[in-house]
């Protein structure tokens, strides 16, 4: 009990950590002090010009977004307050409100709230780190703002050296998220596996980044797949973790991260017109750069490119 005790302690304190000291991903100095300052930008009149008649966002004269109330830095972690949420999903969500002439409103969500949220219109969109796939593009519209890599992290004195291919995770425990494309991408390895007679894989599904943080260094865990971002940002932090292989969030494409509408809604190309103006006025590399994600930048947004399962 006293072993438990002190892992989860530990736990707590690296996810602490995590929102409290400067970090560099990827070349990047990224300091959660300094990027409490929000990142505006002009209003884009031709996205303005190019909503639907009609429209009406969920709440008058404001851009409402379901962004993740999850901890996981650099994308989202709560101010100090314990009730804002900052992150790079946070700021892209502020240019998109400010290009459209709309105040930002974000709503704290879980990941199983946005998908509903956004089809029944409680939601104006959804930007929590939301991958473009086929079956998606059944139910929603996308505007792609960044390129999906997924990494393989470890504990840093695992024996693990490599896991980049379907052979690599056969009878392994991987954290991973439920009905996210990293959990269909190890599905379908595990599926190749299986039929060469391979050991399956286990999946491990936790609620919060201080159980995935405890499930891998209790040993619970032998891996955690997911954003290579969030990855990077606690192996940059703690030294507890390393990376042992990354794949495209769309395996065996490229993928891309959208910001997510109601199928139908007209919203799609005012929302790309605004991601492809900041791209251009260079607000949209601001933002990326001061969280460590440059590396996922894309050249311009795309309404419903072909994603994972196409």
């Amino acid at each position: 009990m006293q072993k438990t005790s002190l892992i989860l302690a530990l736990a707590l304190a690296f996810t602490s950590a995590a929102q409290a000291e400067n970090v560099t991903i990827n070349g990047t100095g990224v300091s959660l002090e300094a990027n409490k300052t929000p990142v505006n930008t002009a209003k884009n009149p031709q996205a303005i010009a190019s909503l639907p008649a009609g429209f009406k966002p969920a709440v008058p004269g404001k851009f409402t977004v379901a962004i993740s109330a999850q901890s996981q830095p650099p994308l989202t972690v709560f101010a100090d307050d314990n009730k804002t949420l900052i992150g790079s999903e946070a700021d892209i969500a502020r240019l998109v409100a400010d290009s459209l002439g709309l105040e930002l409103n974000v709503v704290p969500t879980s990941w199983e709230d946005w998908p509903l949220g956004v089809a029944s219109g409680k939601y104006d969109a959804a930007i929590s780190n939301i991958t473009v796939t086929k079956a998606r593009k059944e139910k929603f519209d996308f505007a792609t703002y960044r390129k999906d890599s997924l990494g393989f992290y470890v504990k840093s004195t695992s024996p693990i050296k490599s896991l980049v291919k379907a052979e690599d995770i056969a009878g392994l425990k991987i954290i991973v998220g439920s009905g996210t494309n990293q959990e269909a991408i190890l599905l379908a390895w595990d599926a190749e596996n299986q039929k060469k007679g391979l050991k399956p894989f286990t999946p491990i599904y936790t609620k919060d980044d201080a159980a995935q943080t405890l499930a891998l260094q209790s040993g619970r865990a032998d891996a955690y797949f997911g954003p290579n971002v969030i990855g990077a940002w606690k192996a940059a932090l703690t030294g507890k973790t390393r990376l042992v292989g990354s794949v495209d969030g769309g395996w065996p494409k490229a993928a891309h991260i959208a910001v997510t509408l109601k199928k139908g809604s007209g919203l799609a190309e005012p929302v790309q017109i605004a991601l492809n103006g900041v791209i251009k006025n260079g607000d949209y590399d601001k933002v990326l750069n001061r969280w460590g994600e440059g590396v996922e930048r894309i050249p311009a947004s795309e309404v419903n490119p072909a994603g994972l399962g196409d």
